[in-house]
């Protein structure tokens, strides 16, 4: 993850230290700010390991093979 996005230990750093302090920690606060950028970073960053690494092991189809005469 690039130095500049705000991980997930980052958000949690910060809202500690506003909870601390006494600030705001309502919904439209920085802290809340803070958290909703680390679940967005950390969504696209497994989205984006899920995705390179091919399809799911749902996908396969297994089944018998035919021997040929017997019916």
């Amino acid at each position: 993850m690039p130095s500049n996005q705000m991980s997930k230990s980052d958000a949690s750093r910060i809202q500690s230290t506003q909870a601390q302090g006494g600030k705001d920690m309502s919904s439209g606060g920085f802290a809340a700010r803070a958290q909703g950028a680390a679940d967005r970073n950390a969504n696209v960053a497994a989205s984006s390991t899920r995705s390179s690494q091919g399809p799911s092991s749902g996908t396969h189809q297994s089944g018998q093979q035919s021997t040929p005469g017997k019916r």
